[in-house]
This record gives C-alpha cells, structure tokens and sequence, in this order.
C-alpha cells in the first residue's frame, strides 16, 4: 500500500456511497463502524440485543445486566480487503460488575490506514506516514429498577489523518471529547402456552462533543453523533434453544447540507455557513431541517432486521438485514454470522452481502471477534 494515492483519506473524511449533496457526512465515520463480529452478523444492531463484552460501542446501559463478573472482548475487522491489505480497525474491551446492580466498563477502538508513501517528484526516496484514528471511552451502569438500566459513558477521540507536506510543522492530530447516554430494558421470563419469551428495549445517543478541527481557523468537522434505538424479543423454545428477534433505528444528530443562499447549489458559501452551526444547535436542527421536510428527515433513519438462533448457549447462528435511503448514503446489506462458545470462550464470525449499486467496503470481508466471560454468575431475573 505504499504507493496509495491521498485519495484514500477521503474514504474515510465522507461516506464511500456520498452521491448526493445533502448525504450527511461526519469525521471520524470509524465509530459509526461495528467492530464486533456479533453484532455485524446481526445487520450492525446492538442497542437493543442481549449484553456482551462489546456492549460498550452500543449500549453501555447492557452491562447492568450481565451474567459474569468480567468480560473480555477484542476483534478485528479488515477494511476495502478486496483492494487494500493493511487497513483494519482493531477494538478491545473490558467490563466489570461492581455489584448485581451496576458496572463499568472500558474499550479501545484503532482504527489504522497503514502506510502511505508520500513523494514530491518521481526520484524522490518519500517519506512514510501513518495515519490512524481511535477512541478511548468509558462508562458506568446502573439498574434503576429490576428490569432498567441506565449508563453515561465518556469518550476521547483523536483523527491523525494530516498529512505532513514540506515540512510543515502545523501537521497534527485533531481531537475531541464525546459523551453518551444510554437505556436498557430486559424484562422478566414470561410464560406462554407453548413458549416462554422475554422483552428488551434500549436507546443510546453516542459520541455528543464538540467539533474537530485539523488546522487552527480551519473547517470544523461534526463528530458523528447519533441517536439509536430498538426493541427485540426472545423465544424461549426450551432450556436449549432460543430464538432471538431485533429491530434498530438510527438517525445522525448532525445537520443536512442545504442550499442556503437559494442559488440553486450547494457551494462553498453554503459550507462557509453550514460551518456556523455549533455541536449542540445541529443536534437540535438535526430533526427538522432536511430542505424537503418531514419525509427526507424519514429518509435519514437507517433501519435492520437481526436474528440470532442459540443452541445449549454454545453453539449460534445469525442473521441480519441493513438499510439506507439511496438518497442518504444507500448502504443496503445483508449479513451472516456464527458463533461458537466452549467454556468461558467465545469466537464469532460474520460476513456481509452487499445489495446496493454503491459497492460497501466491507463486502466480501470475514471478521472475527475473541470473547472471556469470567468470574461468578449473576442472577437478573
């Protein structure tokens, strides 16, 4: 990869399926990223399913809810593998149960773009650089009653994505600080005739903070932030096999692009204002003020579909389905997923079938995801 054009840092400055002028776009789109193979296997769901290890990218709230003193999770997921061999983001995390009723947690997401070769002429030996970005976050859960939860989280964000160029000294890592937000609800084991079924629910608004800028009086560029929610339901067969069921939203708190001077385009004078628009005002904007009203804000919600079928606790099977407006982006995917548990260990695989025209990076990609379990077990029902 080390005659990789500058092109590349622009696959992760916009969306790779940006096709129109009012596709929202972010910094730092890594977060946005499910790193764990579970929850990818599931149609990149997470607010909403059983607690894990990697509950801390989704739903930190889930932690409340734990059955095991610890966890332990890292995984790997490789990214546009079809043209590139060393771009991959790497995540780790770790929680703890203080007692039945709360935890903490913390994790580490990298995500790295491996080396590119930058030359000023033909005969020039190049130098190499690295960019790279990750996120350093933590949180804290609490059951507020026996079936709720609730979770604040703080993150530390930092994009070296700047290129050095001449020797220019003003090259430097931008940054940020996020916060979230987070509701679980996991109800009671309740009886059916043929069946016994249990109801989850959760909400997470993630990565709220301030913009990140790359140059002093440079663009400022919003962090992703994002507001997820969705309900799911578990079919209890018998004691060995259980059928879960999960649908999530997801709407970005970021302003649309638009036309504000009315000329008929969006150019750089509409930037220059668009620029104007603080954290906060565009995450209260960000619900009403698509230019063609209430039925392009319906258009910036991304909905899935997950499934995941468990036998005797060790052995799973996953399923899922992800959409996007085509005027938003268009990522529309299916995903597959296995897992596979043998005494405090977990390893999960999934993989994604793209079906939209704009080709998704992670097509055609195996990810891979290490869970421990340790410690005691806790009861919650």
């Amino acid at each position: 990869m080390k005659k990789l054009s500058l092109l590349i840092l622009l696959v992760f400055a916009v969306k790779l399926s940006a096709q129109e002028d009012r596709v929202i776009t972010t910094a730092v789109p890594f977060l946005t990223i499910a790193a764990d193979a579970r929850s990818a296997g599931m149609g990149d769901i997470g607010v909403a399913t059983s607690t894990d290890a990697f509950s801390q990218q989704w739903n930190p709230a889930k932690f409340a809810f734990a059955e095991r003193k610890m966890g332990i999770g890292v995984s790997y997921t490789p990214y546009l593998e079809s043209i590139i061999t060393d771009i991959s983001l790497l995540n780790a995390s770790f929680f703890n149960k203080i007692d039945d009723q709360s935890a903490f947690a913390i994790g580490l997401r990298y995500f790295t773009l491996g080396e590119i070769e930058l030359r000023q002429f033909a005969n020039d030996p190049g130098t190499l650089a690295k960019p790279n970005e990750l996120a350093f976050d933590g949180s804290y859960s609490l059951k507020l009653s026996p079936s709720f939860s609730m979770a604040v989280g703080g993150r530390y964000i930092r994009s070296n994505l700047k290129l050095p160029q001449n020797g220019s000294e003003d090259s430097q890592a931008a940054s940020s600080f996020a916060v979230d937000v987070a509701g679980y609800y996991r109800s009671k084991e309740i009886a059916y005739d043929k069946f016994s079924g249990r109801l989850r629910a959760g909400f997470n608004l993630s990565n709220l903070g301030g913009k990140i800028v790359y140059d002093e009086g440079g663009q400022e560029n919003f962090l992703p932030a994002n507001l997820g929610f969705g309900v799911g339901f578990d079919f209890i067969l018998d004691q060995d096999n259980v059928i879960g069921l999960t649908t999530e939203f997801n709407k970005l708190l970021v302003p649309t692009p638009k036309d504000f001077n009315e000329d008929g385009v969006i150019d750089s004078a509409d930037n220059d204002e668009y620029q104007q628009i603080g954290f906060f005002s565009g995450i209260t904007k960000s619900f009403g003020d698509a230019p063609d009203g209430f039925s392009e804000e319906l258009k910036e919600f991304t909905w899935a579909l997950g499934a995941e079928y468990t036998y005797q606790d060790a052995f799973m099977i996953r399923t899922g389905y992800f959409n996007e407006s085509e005027e938003k982006g268009s990522r529309k995917f299916f995903t597959m997923g296995a897992g596979f548990k043998f005494k405090s260990a977990q390893i999960d695989l999934s993989y994604l079938f793209s079906t939209s025209q704009v080709k998704n990076p992670l097509e055609n990609t195996l990810r891979f995801s290490l869970t421990f379990n340790l410690g005691e077990e806790f009861l919650n029902d």
